[in-house]
């Protein structure tokens, strides 16, 4: 009789991943980061368990949107005072890129505690440089589109 296998907290490894952004998709790059947060990508999944991994995103300021997203997509966020303050996706962009991905991989995640820890293990950077050489982390291509060539 096999058993299911149920991991523990901090009996998984957790890796580190490097992911460069630069001309990807915002949604299928946030998809498959959601998936690596929560470790979705291993067989030794526990839903109830952090088993995912830490993502570095650099060059977030290089992402794409279809369409005319960059002028239509708004953000909405309240600011303690009366009305929603709003800005298109092209004013983020220029204020801070981060925030269009961290957003969209925020919303892919559980909203519970787990999913905040989830989130704690991503790491945005605007540009090309990143203060994690030390944890060493791998290149890993993510967001690519997944059409089969025939």
């Amino acid at each position: 009789m096999t058993k299911t296998f149920m991991a523990k907290p901090g009996e998984v490894e957790q890796r580190w991943w490097l992911v460069d952004a630069s001309d990807k998709r915002v949604g299928r790059l946030a998809s498959d980061v959601a998936m690596i947060l929560m470790g979705k990508h291993r067989p030794t999944y526990t839903p109830h368990i952090d088993t995912g991994d830490f993502v570095v995103i650099v060059n977030a300021e290089k992402v794409e949107f279809g369409g005319k997203k960059w002028q239509q997509k708004e953000y909405r966020w309240y600011s303690g005072y009366t009305g929603l303050k709003s800005e298109t996706a092209e004013k983020r962009r220029e204020r801070r890129p981060e925030l269009i991905i961290e957003e969209a991989v925020r919303r892919m995640l559980p909203k519970t505690k787990l999913g905040r820890a989830m989130l704690g293990k991503l790491k945005v950077y605007a540009g090309p440089d990143h203060p994690h050489l030390a944890q060493q982390p791998e290149p890993k291509e993510l967001g690519v589109s997944r059409v089969a060539a025939v």
